[in-house]
């Protein structure tokens, strides 16, 4: 008799915490969706653990030829062979935005650009042909 008891007493003990486990797990879903997702940088991967796009903020330069680079915000769309056919960045300097040929292509792009007080069209073929459209 004293063990039919005491089973019986363990399964309430058991329900009871069963019970209030549940009630935690729905408590936290019920939590809402933070408003902001901050962090230094962002990169997508696909299914292969490549990199597919990303976003960066790149650090402020001085390469040794004495031109200056600003702190640059730097998207980045990635082919699957791992090309960078997009890449749209803003500084303080410049904005631009530009679109790389196929995986094949070296020299196949289009480059749109507002540096400084100028802006420019920049198209460039495989074959080498090349045009720039200014104001």
């Amino acid at each position: 008799m004293k063990t039919q008891r005491l089973l019986i007493v363990l399964t309430i003990v058991n329900l009871a915490l069963l019970f209030f486990t549940l009630a935690q797990v729905r408590s936290a879903v019920a939590e809402g969706v933070p408003p902001v997702l901050r962090g230094r940088a962002l990169e997508i991967v696909d299914e292969r653990g490549r990199v597919r796009a990303s976003l960066n903020v790149l650090p402020a330069k001085a390469p040794s030829n004495g031109e200056t680079y600003s702190e640059t915000v730097l998207l980045r769309l990635i082919t699957e062979r791992g090309r960078p056919s997009v890449k749209i960045g803003a500084s303080e300097e410049a904005a631009g935005v530009s679109f790389a040929g196929p995986s094949g292509t070296k020299s196949t792009y289009v480059i749109l650009e507002a540096k400084g007080t100028a802006s420019s069209l920049r198209l460039k073929n495989e074959d080498g042909r090349e045009q720039i459209v200014k104001p």
